[in-house]
């Protein structure tokens, strides 16, 4: 049996999996993206938790899902119509970039890839999304590492240590993985994680690899949610620079919003026409990935 190193002495992975899943046989969470293997799902969940925490993307999950059921009807829909749904997710490059993959998708009979590699080239979906993707959606082992696993590893192995790299952590991963059963595995390990953060603080803090989130209050993300939220209450008239200035506070100078705006269209939220702004009516393909 191949051991792992802890903070308190070695440690079997199975020993491991057994404190994980007995917690998860108590505490489980009951999540709706986990009642699927759909790939279509399984991406539109992974994406929405990307920096998000689960109980802000429950209700948009299952919004976005009603709205958008099929990868089909999503790459059919408008940036507005996306973009609409996603208001209070916040990071508004997520969901185009969902939209994008729709799109190349749909154009590939709906069939998602199958293999990580492949699902990485897609627009929005990193290698660890990519692996959650083929774990949750095709049981894949593979190893991976998201906010709740680093806690629940630093939290056992690395207890007092700081600094901790995502490279010290991925063998844990590997050597703890139950490959009879990763989905059910990883699963578990996530509600251990967060419920690691809960009790203990987060464990998180101390990996070499976490950032404090800027402040969003008076960023420029929020000016650019702000210019986004203005054009879409506007859809499907276009707003000039003047009218945009109007709609936003004071103190935010017309050349910040022209350099918002633009930057926004550059990256194909917005159209412009002369000087007026709106929604894009739809997004520019790049060429679609290989497959």
């Amino acid at each position: 049996m191949v051991e792992v190193a802890s903070s308190t002495g070695p440690c079997e992975p199975a020993a491991f999996r057994e404190i994980v899943l007995a917690h998860c046989r108590r505490h489980g969470r009951d999540l709706p993206w986990r009642r699927t293997r759909a790939p279509y799902a399984i991406v539109v969940s992974e994406v929405m938790l990307q920096q998000t925490q689960v109980s802000r993307v429950l209700p948009k999950y299952e919004q976005f899902l009603a709205t958008f059921p099929t990868v089909f009807s999503l790459a059919e829909a408008t940036i507005a119509d996306v973009l609409s749904i996603w208001q209070g997710l916040g990071y508004n490059r997520r969901a185009l970039a969902l939209h994008r993959t729709a799109g190349f998708v749909a154009g590939h009979q709906g069939i998602f890839p199958r293999t990580p590699v492949d699902l990485a080239r897609l627009p929005g979906i990193g290698p660890a999304t990519a692996a959650a993707v083929c774990v949750f959606a095709y049981d894949m082992p593979l190893p991976f590492i998201e906010t709740n696993i680093r806690s629940a590893m630093i939290h056992h192995f690395f207890l007092g240590q700081t600094s901790v790299s995502d490279s010290e952590l991925l063998p844990l991963v590997e050597a703890t993985l139950d490959r009879a059963d990763p989905r059910r595995w990883y699963y578990a390990l996530m509600d251990y994680g967060a419920w690691v953060k809960k009790t203990y603080g987060n464990p998180g803090r101390r990996s070499r690899h976490h950032a404090v989130q800027s402040r969003f209050a008076g960023s420029h993300r929020q000016l650019r949610a702000m210019v986004l939220r203005c054009l879409l209450s506007a859809q499907p008239a276009a707003l000039s620079l003047r009218e945009l200035k109007a709609l936003l506070p004071d103190q935010v100078e017309g050349a910040v919003i022209r350099s918002v705006a633009e930057e926004l269209v550059a990256e194909g939220f917005l159209g412009r026409e002369e000087d007026r702004y709106r929604i894009a009516a739809s997004w520019m393909a790049d060429d679609p990935p290989r497959r």
